[in-house]
């Protein structure tokens, strides 16, 4: 074998060593967490920040006095919907996971009745109707017996972002506010405030 036939072969055997190598590294690996386990890769709003604003707004608004209030007034506990929640933050935030998270928290609590949204509601008149021609007397669900919610919950989400070199400070202010449906007086005003300072190496704005 000439030397130049061997030097051919030992670099067609590191180029093949090479290649292995960098789809090795571009190979992708995925870990299985718990749900609950917190992990913060980016700074940015995620699951964890849902989750635990709506679980502490939600106890905040259970705990204040309009809930006797109304109770003990009205005999039955009160009905209630969530509305807009509406992101005015400079990133982009699924509410609807938010929303959601808020919605469990009120249903679990068992100290309020809650109401389907107007989307829910729409998709639910639609089954009545086709019930009214297709399902029988005994099974059919009227129409216009439905509950009227008492109060809707409405809020906001605002970020305030404070940057310097290689450091952010991400400020996310969570806003709710639960309105009685028969006078638009504001029952309970709530506020959440999340602080988090992102230090990275490539850090860009």
């Amino acid at each position: 074998m000439s030397l130049f036939t061997a030097l051919q072969k030992n670099a067609a055997l590191l180029g093949m060593i090479v290649l292995l190598g960098a789809l090795g590294a571009c190979a992708t690996k995925v870990t299985r967490m718990d749900a609950a386990e917190v992990q913060d890769l980016s700074g940015a709003w995620n699951d964890t920040d849902s989750q635990q604003v709506s679980a502490e707004m939600i106890q905040d608004v259970l705990n204040r006095p309009w809930l006797t209030e109304y109770t003990v007034l009205q005999k039955r506990q009160p009905a209630v919907i969530v509305g807009e929640v509406r992101n005015l933050s400079h990133e982009h935030i699924n509410v609807n996971t938010f929303v959601a998270d808020t919605e469990r928290a009120l249903i679990n609590s068992g100290k309020v009745q809650f109401v389907a949204s107007s989307t829910e509601r729409q998709e639910i008149r639609g089954e009545r109707k086709d019930q009214d021609l297709n399902a029988s007397e005994a099974t059919r669900k009227a129409m216009g017996q439905e509950k009227g919610a008492d109060f809707m919950l409405q809020g906001t989400i605002n970020t305030i972002i404070d940057a310097s070199g290689r450091t952010q400070l991400r400020y996310y202010q969570v806003d709710l506010t639960l309105i009685s449906l028969v006078d638009n007086s504001k029952v309970w005003v709530g506020q959440k405030k999340i602080k988090k300072l992102v230090e990275r190496s490539n850090l860009r704005f």
